[in-house]
């Protein structure tokens, strides 16, 4: 008798608990798809005034080709700042013992993959007309395909990890070790000499310094492009967020039940 109304007690804590989710919750959802309406509108306009407003290029920067260039610094943007994002998320969790920091820093690292995947593929496209190449071992695109491997390594080394929290320390510590190559990845084409061009800022290389020739009118366009992509990378985190916990309140009300 008492086993059986301890767990219609614990059936109705469940109940509770995943009701008070469920409202807390729906005004996020509402949010997210806002944002992701804006997000899509944006997107729409950049592509827009990428392909039917922005200038050509100069010869040297692709001419045409260039075009990819608005997608490449935007997806970099934000492949970077997805990194940052998961080690901030990171120390947070160090210091608070809170496994919501933890989702949040997972979901930018899956996040930050497809971007920098982005910045890899359009950084190649552009390269083969302009360099006569697909890829070429300059150190700045070595420490690119670098910081993919470290994205992938993160994700892996989440998965060998069965306790959350044990999981969340050292996924915690490797994003903010990881985030280290973020300003020696902005720094490398500036202090020494690379084949990839500095677009924004001083260069030791004055053949590469600014070698995308912007003007205010690109420079415009560029900062929409940045913008976009940065809405759509919330719109993508707040939806792997909510993911991840409905379906770790669906995983407490299983233990709840179950015990």
């Amino acid at each position: 008798m008492d086993l059986n109304l301890h767990r219609s007690e614990t059936a109705q804590s469940a109940t509770a608990t995943m009701g008070q989710f469920h409202s807390t919750t729906s005004r996020a959802i509402q949010i997210t798809r806002t944002i992701g309406i804006v997000a899509a509108g944006m997107f729409i306009i950049a592509l827009a005034l990428v392909f039917l407003v922005a200038p050509r290029a100069q010869d040297a920067a692709g001419g045409q080709v260039q075009r990819i260039f608005y997608f490449h610094v935007s997806s970099a943007w934000n492949g970077f700042g997805a990194w940052i994002v998961t080690a901030i998320a990171g120390a947070l969790y160090l210091k608070r013992r809170d496994l919501r920091f933890d989702r949040i820093a997972a979901s930018s690292a899956e996040i930050g993959v497809l971007f920098i995947t982005m910045v890899l593929f359009t950084g190649m496209l552009w390269a083969r007309p302009v360099w006569n190449t697909w890829w070429t071992w300059d150190f700045k695109l070595t420490l690119s395909a670098l910081q993919f491997l470290m994205y992938i390594a993160y994700l892996m080394l989440r998965t060998g990890i069965d306790d959350p929290h044990r999981r969340a320390r050292f996924s915690a510590v490797y994003g903010i070790i990881g985030s280290l190559t973020i300003p020696l990845n902005f720094l490398v084409s500036r202090v020494l000499d690379s084949i990839h061009p500095a677009v924004f800022g001083p260069s030791v290389n004055a053949t590469q310094q600014g070698g995308f020739g912007i003007t205010p009118d690109m420079g415009m366009i560029l900062g929409f492009c940045c913008i976009t992509f940065t809405m759509l990378y919330v719109y993508m985190l707040r939806t792997r967020i909510g993911l991840q916990e409905r379906a770790d309140a669906l995983a407490a009300r299983r233990a709840e039940l179950s015990y």
